[in-house]
């Protein structure tokens, strides 16, 4: 479990990449997919792969995101790893829906108050088998799916898409999951 200091630099990093747009403005505006059933989306998701960020530099496999509807309308976040010594490790937020015309696909997320970070589901299976999220600044990037592995043709052909959204899959990394 994270202690409240690796919490805080997790969330402190998370927020300042959601005020940082640096990359904004180089790029066409990030399009999302048209619209997300949460209920179908709520669940254990695999990470597959993902650009390299600082909140998850320990984490060296087994990663998952476990989303949770709330009554309320907010959906709770359990981001789970192992590091490279073999322990786990978990950041728990609140993702909140944000955006007027696209339902349920771009959300904020929170793990420490008040800083959260976009959340923007730009490509989906439409059996929800598998995802892809990022922020419009293209800096954070991830491949989910609810199997530890998927295809290789289906993994090119997300990396192929995000490609053609600005995101540099030229960086991204395999995670690796326990068989």
């Amino acid at each position: 479990m994270l202690g409240n200091s690796a919490l805080i630099l997790f969330s402190l990093t998370l927020a300042a990449a959601a005020f940082d747009a640096r990359a904004e403005g180089r790029q066409p505006p990030l399009t999302v997919v048209p619209s997300v059933d949460l209920a179908r989306y709520a669940g254990k998701w695999y990470e597959i792969a993902r650009l390299p960020n600082r909140f998850q530099r320990d984490c060296s496999g087994d990663v998952t995101a476990t989303y949770t509807l709330r009554p309320d309308g907010k959906i709770l976040v359990l981001n789970e790893c192992r590091t490279a010594e073999g322990r786990g490790k978990s950041a728990r937020g609140t993702a909140r829906l944000v955006g007027g015309g696209e339902p349920n696909t771009k959300l904020k997320v929170t793990f420490f108050w008040p800083f959260s970070g976009n959340y923007w589901i730009i490509d989906l299976d439409p059996d929800y088998r598998w995802a892809a999220v990022g922020e419009p600044d293209r800096r954070y990037f991830w491949i989910l799916s609810r199997n530890p592995e998927i295809d290789e043709e289906t993994y090119r052909a997300i990396l192929d898409r995000a490609a053609a959204k600005g995101f540099d899959i030229s960086r991204v990394i395999r995670t690796q999951h326990a068989r």
